[in-house]
């Protein structure tokens, strides 16, 4: 029988995304990891395997850290459209606060590796995947409460808005300029 883990696998995790999100997968070392996370390179590897599986786990962890907050926005009182909204305006007041300009680490993942890592892109579709379940649920019950026109079909609004929100994110890392920003979320949701 092993050793019981001597960490906190939620800290290590913790510890290892945002260096991961400052640097970028391929500009963070095992050594980065390992002075981040307290651990040392045998732990480090015992426990995930290799710098990409601690990788996989971080961006599993932001994904349903992420998804939380979005759910929560989106399940709160208010119209669809003040919902949406407010989804939006979430990322944009994250992104423009953010000093460094970190942006949204699964963009990050799926521009930095997503088009050759077969992992890291599946577990981005699945990331966007649940964005767009739970964004087309909430236009589908606009449209059917008479919220929202119907005369787009709900997926295809839904696919627009989420592009219109991972590219704020994308623009978020290069402007300042909130009422660009803000334009664009007047832009996607007239649409709707």
């Amino acid at each position: 029988m092993g050793r019981p883990r001597g960490f906190d696998d939620a800290a290590v995790v913790d510890a290892a995304m945002e260096v991961f999100w400052s640097k970028g997968y391929a500009a963070t070392s095992t050594e980065d990891l390992c002075v981040c996370t307290g651990l040392g390179r045998g732990s480090l590897y015992n426990a995930y395997g290799s710098k990409h599986g601690l990788y996989e786990r971080v961006l599993r962890r932001y994904a349903e850290r992420g998804f939380d907050e979005q759910l929560s926005i989106l399940r709160g009182p208010g119209a669809v459209k003040e919902r949406l909204r407010a989804l939006m305006l979430a990322v944009i007041d994250v992104d423009l606060a953010d000093p460094a300009r970190r942006g949204c680490l699964a963009v990050n993942a799926a521009v930095g590796a997503g088009g050759t890592d077969v992992l890291v892109a599946q577990q981005v579709r699945w990331q966007f995947g649940q964005l767009e379940g739970a964004v087309c649920h909430l236009i589908t019950c606009g449209q059917r409460e008479g919220e929202l026109g119907r005369d787009v079909d709900a997926l295809i609004s839904t696919r627009f808005f989420i592009s219109a929100y991972y590219g704020l994110r994308v623009l978020s890392k290069v402007t300042q300029d909130r009422q660009a920003l803000e334009d664009v979320v007047d832009g996607a949701l007239a649409r709707l």
